[in-house]
């Protein structure tokens, strides 16, 4: 390994930056893209009736925009928004989104897809960044600006042939994180005089991380850059479409939220290219738990999980925040002690906030129970808990600290979990079934 093979990004020049002094209030706009960012990215893309299911099941959380296809490029994804279109799959309220690149014949396709169709909006995509328009486009930037531009106009002439149809237009900056800000802006700029917004009408401006190249902190300066200088700012809806290469998708749209973006695009527990989107779920419950209603409707993720991996064959890591098996499971004897405690509290003493050690969210709230297991690292809590489960009376603390130490020599001597099947077993054998002691 050669670290001098890479460059440092340069920061962005904002001294005054504000954004570390916002918070967040109020949730943004979500647009769900698992339909079509998300399933691209499968090694076996969905077909019509799991992309039917799993975009009812984004419609009934609360999703109120999303992507569902690319229908220039993908013969089912053409077919997939057609079947949502005549099959009246659309209820009310709901906007469909649909992907095309900056070439005249992709964006006649692509608005064929869509007619018919009461509400809808088109993302036009094009490459903008330094690396891509030399290797990918061959364009020096005066030519991509104008390429921008021509596909806009293109969009725009292609809207008054969808009688009935309300459109929306929203313009990605592929590869904005690789994009020079005066350029960018520049572009921006450019499309939306392009568009000419009718009156209360936004043009929704995309500004991507689509590799995440750099911190949070830095893809945040560079939103509030472009929120600072856009020329037509109330006629933009600023959108941000995070990457999680280096780990900090849900951070760097968190802090892009501080610093002016109203939209958010992303997946359910991040799935996407390479190593994902940001996660919409993990990003709604983030605002949960600081008191802030998200607009979705999350009390039931155990659903959501098998759903999710029953249409994409992925699993959802045990440790995945939130969602994950094991995200609300304590094996330390330190924390089971601290959270059978803090539940107990919580339950007598009738508390107006949720407050119980390692338990920042309610499991109940997202139809999830906090675990208890036990291994060797496990102690006289979680003991106490499990056998208070079981059979619903506590225990002496004699006791509990004698039982401990027989079940600590089980667990060091297996090497393996102790079930609660064969603690219960062990506790009975132990003490005998004493006379006066109830076990029903």
């Amino acid at each position: 390994m050669d670290p001098r093979r890479y460059r440092p990004v340069a920061p962005v020049p904002l001294p005054d930056r504000t954004w570390p002094n916002q918070v967040l209030s109020q949730a943004p706009a979500w647009c769900s893209v698992d339909l079509r960012d998300g399933n691209q990215a499968l090694t076996q893309p969905m077909g019509l009736e799991a992309k039917l299911r799993y975009f009812r099941a984004l419609v009934a959380v609360g999703f109120r925009q999303i992507e569902v296809g690319y229908p220039a490029a993908s013969g089912t994804d053409f077919d997939f928004v057609r079947l949502l279109i005549e099959g009246g799959h659309i209820p009310e309220g709901v906007t469909i989104q649909v992907l095309t690149q900056a070439r005249p014949g992709l964006v006649a396709r692509t608005l064929e897809a869509l007619r018919g169709a009461r509400r809808a909006i088109v993302h036009l995509s094009l490459c903008t960044s330094d690396l891509q328009r030399r290797v990918v486009l061959g364009l020096d930037p005066g030519a991509t600006r104008a390429l921008a531009v021509q596909a806009t106009s293109w969009v725009k002439a292609g809207a008054r042939a969808l009688p009935g149809t309300e459109l929306g237009f929203e313009f990605g900056l592929e590869g904005f994180t690789g994009t020079e800000l005066t350029f960018a802006a520049e572009v921006a700029n450019a499309v939306v005089a392009a568009w000419a917004p009718r009156p209360g009408e936004r043009v929704i401006l995309n500004l991507p991380a689509s590799v995440e190249v750099t911190g949070p902190h830095h893809y945040a300066d560079r939103i509030e850059w472009m929120h600072r200088n856009l020329k037509h700012r109330d006629q933009v809806c600023l959108s941000v479409h995070t990457h999680n290469d280096r780990g900090c998708a849900v951070a760097a749209t968190e802090l892009a939220l501080l610093a002016g973006a109203e939209r958010v695009e992303g997946t359910l527990f991040g799935n996407g290219e390479r190593t994902g989107n940001a996660d919409l779920v993990t990003l709604a419950l983030n605002l949960y738990t600081q008191g802030v209603d998200p607009g979705l409707d999350l009390s039931d993720l155990p659903a959501l999980v098998s759903l999710y991996e029953g249409c994409n064959q992925l699993p959802v890591p045990a440790r995945h925040p939130y969602a994950g098996e094991l995200a609300f499971t304590a094996f330390s004897g330190s924390h089971q002690d601290a959270i059978r405690k803090g539940l107990e509290a919580q339950r007598c003493e009738s508390r107006p906030f949720w407050e119980v050690p390692y338990l920042p969210v309610d499991p109940a709230d997202l139809g999830r129970k906090p675990i208890v297991r036990l291994s060797s690292q496990s102690g006289k809590g979680g003991v106490a808990y499990l056998l208070e489960q079981a059979y619903g009376f506590s225990l002496p603390r004699e006791v509990v600290a004698e039982f401990s130490l027989v079940v600590q020599r089980l667990t060091e001597v297996s090497g393996l979990e102790l079930k609660a099947s064969r603690l219960c077993a062990a506790f009975e054998r132990e003490y005998r079934r004493a006379e006066g002691w109830c076990w029903e």
